[in-house]
């Protein structure tokens, strides 16, 4: 017998069985790995693979501890306290008696040491190390139940704004805990489906480059994902987990702050508050950028900046301290500058000279002027500056980036209020024409149609494509997103928008019904991604688009899929069983006719016009199984003619109209006489009703006093009995023994059955004896007899005279004898 795992084994009680040793030459061909046998040491390395399956105990290594003492011998194990590792003494085989968990423990650690009978090391301790090879037991678990976020318009592509995370307890440095994540499904898929992207390995969700420059709040303000997260890495197999994630879309709140006037040796408690920015995320980081010495300006947590010290204005009049925003998610910025259209009179810049002269003294009064301007425009220049202000402003209507993208000005700052004789300095002012989104988009043209398509027009065909075109020169301005305004509120269409060449097609989203809406007038309208700016959406940037629906016959409609009735199978003729009633979901309602399909037992019929269904014929359960199934069928006159067919499944209830009967042939059966022990006559009986009408079966004799003396019946279960003589002797020949079958039902049916029952004289073996027939010249059985009784009778009678004539004849000589005496006596 093989012993359990414990820390110490006596060889002398324990025996490794060859069978074993056996089953372990060929686990070593399963675990080559398991079983490879390493050179003498004091460690030894073993991996075991977690939640094994096969059968236990797992022979996992031959040790070189083979042991050859003729005493006994203690194999100890030490670190062994749950009793999962054990070793054969004979062997040397290491083996593990239950599966191990590697998330419960990773690594155990025993150490063998052997000791023979005189308690003495037979050689050094063996440090062995079982390491539990990680199989992927665990299914990736989502941090949270549901996943949130908020996302700003203006968000760049790529620029993260939320994280799905998940966590997989298997072994981190396998692919088992290898997590990657995948979008399946968002909701709604407008203005596209793939408005977002998540990295498949840090699960940060982030707007894909269409989804940045199409989203708006006032089409979608909620979106729903739903993201899977598996384990293995990119193998396709793998445990999986599926988070839900829900994002808010609001407006972009962030403003770039105006400058601050701070006077300068402020006597204030530092740090003090100058201002405040804002950004509408969860998680926000803001920074400030710019050059100025180091810890002079700071920003917290809220946004709100602070100068930490007084201020001097000789050492720097003006400083520039740019506040802007890392999200927690990401490691780009977001710039707040928001270009608006310049009109005329619109400031530009304000340029600032500065002079060290008294500035109560025209010394230190400065005139500025514009010098020259490249390029020209084609009235002068295009820009004017302030004399006193040093503002420059905008002198034209408007500035078009196709006339000139850039302005160079050269500005002069004259002293002595520009007048002659004072000292002056130039400098150059660059000025950037910035494309603004200023055209709004127009359709090509402003009616699109009529279309005509019949009512039973696939889902999914393309009904027509539209197109819009917009002046602006930047690309992005140039993106259009279309949408339907009225004529689609019951999303019988979808439109699809492609927002880089100004094409969007239309799709038919629901099936047509001429029914119920035969034309379709659909008010689409196109509109930038971008604000527009400076003008408004005007009606050449809506069109209309015409669809017209044409009838199509249509089958009618029943008003069930399949009906089901339960009736008695001793329903009257001509009763009405239901009534089938169909609909025509056609206009011109044509009238609509009834029929009856797969009515094999012509039990039923059908009423043309009116959809009743009766019983012509009587039912009989016991020849359709409970169900007998129909078909109806509704027919319209349409051209073509159009029909729908549902099924009638009508459950005959059993009605206990069958009586008992017996089954099997019992001619060859018989009982011998005299009665034997244990010899009976197996009868059975059935029921053509249900089991609520038939089982069990009652087994009885006739009430006859004659009848009940010879025979016994026993039940042997519900259907079967015993027949047994009722005396020990009964007359050899056929008797005809009448039996009273009953059955269970309310009210039950009884017949009265005559079984012919053998009964015979029999042979040794039980056997039935033959009757022989008489051959014709040789005598009967009783002629026999006679015969044979006749002759002992002679026979007899001869005898019975000589032994009287016998008797006589020694009566007489024993009186002569004794005269004799008498004679010669003295």
């Amino acid at each position: 017998m093989f012993c359990p795992s414990r820390s110490m084994m006596r060889v002398s009680k324990c025996m490794f069985p060859v069978w074993l040793l056996i089953i372990y030459s060929s686990i070593i061909q399963v675990f080559p790995a398991l079983s490879a046998i390493y050179p003498t040491s004091s460690e030894e390395h073993i991996e075991v693979p977690e939640n094994y399956g096969g059968s236990f105990p797992l022979y996992l290594k031959k040790l070189q501890i083979n042991i050859t003492l003729n005493g006994e011998a203690d194999i100890q194990l030490a670190g062994n306290e749950e009793g999962l590792f054990g070793i054969d003494p004979e062997s040397g085989i290491l083996y593990v008696s239950r599966p191990l968990d590697r998330e419960k423990q990773a690594f155990y650690t025993i150490q063998v040491t052997v000791k023979d009978e005189d308690k003495q090391l037979v050689f050094n301790p063996v440090t062995i190390t079982i390491a539990v090879k990680d199989e992927n037991d665990n299914m990736p678990v989502l941090t949270e139940d549901m996943f949130s976020g908020i996302l700003s318009k203006g968000t760049k592509q790529g620029t993260s704004f939320m994280r799905v995370s998940a966590i997989d307890l298997d072994d981190p440095s396998t692919p088992n805990a290898d997590l990657r994540y995948k979008i399946l499904t968002q909701t709604p898929s407008q203005p596209l489906e793939n408005m977002f992207q998540v990295d498949s390995r840090t699960g940060a969700i982030s707007l894909s480059a269409e989804g940045s420059s199409l989203l708006d709040s006032s089409q979608v303000s909620n979106y729903k994902l739903v993201v899977q997260v598996k384990d293995l890495g990119n193998q396709s197999l793998g445990y999986r987990a599926l988070a839900n994630v829900e994002i808010a879309v609001v407006e972009n709140t962030w403003i770039t702050p105006s400058p601050v006037l701070l006077q300068e040796h402020l006597n204030v408690t530092y740090p003090k508050k100058i201002s405040k920015v804002n950004w509408n995320s969860r998680e926000v980081h803001y920074y400030l950028k710019e050059s100025f010495p180091q810890g002079l300006f700071s920003i917290d947590l809220e946004g709100n900046i602070y100068v930490t010290r007084a201020l001097d204005r000789e050492s720097q009049a003006e400083r520039h301290a740019s506040p802007e925003m890392i999200s927690s998610w990401d490691k780009g910025s977001c710039s707040g500058y928001d270009p608006r259209l310049t009109c005329f009179g619109s400031e530009i810049i304000t340029v600032k000279a500065e002079d060290a002269d008294d500035p109560k003294t025209n010394n230190a009064k400065i005139a500025y002027e514009i010098l020259s301007q490249e390029p020209q425009g084609s009235e002068g220049f295009l820009f004017h500056i302030g004399k006193d202000s040093g503002v420059i402003t905008l002198q034209d209507s408007e500035l078009m980036t196709n006339a000139a993208k850039y302005y160079h000005l050269l500005v002069l700052a004259a002293d002595l209020a520009g007048n002659e004789g004072g000292l002056s300095s130039t400098c150059t002012v660059l000025i950037k024409v910035v494309d603004v989104n200023d055209s709004p988009p127009v359709f090509l043209q402003t009616k699109y149609g009529p279309f005509s398509f019949p009512e039973d027009t696939e889902v999914g065909t393309l009904i027509t494509t539209i197109t819009a075109t917009d002046a602006d020169e930047e690309k992005k301005f140039k993106f259009v997103n279309f949408s339907v305004e009225s004529g689609n509120e019951d999303e019988t269409f979808k439109i699809l928008s492609n927002p880089q060449n100004g094409t969007a097609s239309i799709w038919l989203e629901k099936e047509f019904d001429y029914e119920t809406v035969q034309e379709y007038v659909l008010i689409v309208s196109v509109r930038n991604y971008e604000e527009l700016v400076g003008k408004e959406q005007d009606a050449s940037s809506t069109a209309t688009v015409h669809v017209l629906v044409k009838d199509v016959n249509e089958a009618p409609v029943l008003t069930q899929k399949r009906y089901e009735v339960s009736i008695p199978e001793s329903i009257a003729l001509g009763t009405v069983l239901l009534t089938v009633k169909a609909t025509d979901p056609d206009i011109h309602t044509p009238s609509l006719s009834y029929s009856l399909r797969n009515d094999s037992m012509n039990w039923l019929s059908i009423d043309e016009h009116s959809g009743e269904v009766r019983v012509m014929q009587a039912l009989d359960r016991e020849m359709m199984q409970d169900v007998y199934t129909v078909q109806v069928i509704a027919q319209d006159k349409g051209s073509p003619s159009m029909m729908v067919t549902a099924d009638i499944a009508i459950h005959i209830l059993d009605v206990n109209d069958n009586s008992p009967f017996l089954v099997g042939d019992y001619s060859k059966s018989h009982l011998c006489t005299p009665q034997r022990k244990k010899q009976s006559i197996i009868i059975s009986a059935f029921d053509l009703d249900g089991a609520e009408n038939s089982v069990p079966l009652i087994f009885a004799l006739a009430n006859s006093p004659m009848l009940r003396r010879n025979w016994r019946i026993n039940l042997i279960n519900d259907t079967h009995a015993y027949l047994t003589m009722g005396i020990s002797w009964l007359e050899p020949k056929v008797y005809l023994v009448t039996i009273i079958l009953k059955d269970s039902g309310t009210p039950s049916k009884a017949q009265h059955i005559q079984l012919p029952v053998t009964i015979c004289l029999c042979t040794m073996e039980g056997e039935c004896m033959q009757e022989v027939g008489r051959m014709e010249g040789k005598p009967t059985v009783i002629s026999a007899v006679s015969v044979i009784v006749g002759t002992l009778g002679t026979i007899g009678f001869f005898v019975l005279i000589i032994f009287v004539h016998l008797t006589l004849l020694g009566a007489n000589k024993k009186k002569k004898r004794k005269a004799c005496d008498n004679l010669y006596s003295p």
